[in-house]
């Protein structure tokens, strides 16, 4: 498995290199002829998209989290135990009992504490890792109920750009895959522009295909001449 890949749990399967649907064999099932284990895809099964663990966000929350309660928790102690309270609990508790609810530091921290708190549930409810797209999920075979493939969109898209360089007529290409578009540019330095733009509609469609992706992106694709000089 390349670098490039990362699946949950470990399983064999490869990238494949070449476009287009195996070619059945004379039972009617594709690689029946080599003995292999016909593997069905399930077309309706939705697409899990991978979570993120979210370490580092979570570390900073429960380190300033701490930090803050126990610092708290030694003031109120210590004030318990007949001590003065700390100056910064004095003065933001004074802060908070004069200062109107327009004051301008008082909007200010509250929009803060908005954002933060936002920005906290939406790392919370959305699964991250954008850059791994879903593969969709075989059915048929034993063992594969709990596999779950993906495959890293720099890695895809080093895979289309292989490809698109091979038409003839390409000079340069570049590809750049999202989670719902694969945008394709090539430069061609001969042949019509028309026909270099048909032939890598049909070898990029076919390639992103082969990606065996669980949602499957639209391509676009353009074509131009490179700049003289």
């Amino acid at each position: 498995m390349s670098a490039n890949t990362w699946r949950q749990p470990t399983g064999d399967s490869d990238l494949p290199s070449e476009s287009g649907p195996a070619a059945p064999s004379a039972e009617g099932a594709p690689g029946a002829g080599s003995g292999a284990t016909a593997v069905i895809d399930e077309p309706g099964r939705p697409a899990r998209r991978f979570w993120s663990a979210r370490r580092i966000p979570a570390a900073v929350v429960a380190l300033l989290s701490a930090a803050a309660v126990g610092l708290l928790l030694y003031d109120v102690v210590s004030v318990r135990a007949g001590r003065s309270a700390m100056r910064w609990r004095r003065r933001l508790a004074e802060e908070l009992a004069t200062r109107p609810l327009d004051d301008i530091w008082m909007i200010v921290g509250a929009a803060v504490a908005m954002a933060l708190g936002l920005w906290l549930f939406l790392l919370a409810v959305t699964p991250g890792l954008r850059r791994l797209l879903s593969m969709r999920q075989p059915t048929g075979a034993p063992g594969t109920e709990e596999v779950r493939a993906g495959l890293d969109r720099r890695a895809a898209a080093l895979v289309l750009r292989d490809r698109a360089v091979q038409v003839p007529g390409v000079q340069s290409a570049r590809v750049a895959v999202g989670r719902r578009k694969v945008k394709a540019r090539a430069r061609a330095h001969f042949r019509d522009l028309a026909d270099v733009r048909a032939d890598l509609d049909t070898t990029l469609g076919e390639a992103v295909t082969s990606l065996d992706l669980a949602r499957q992106p639209t391509l676009t694709v353009r074509v131009r001449r490179p700049k003289k000089g």
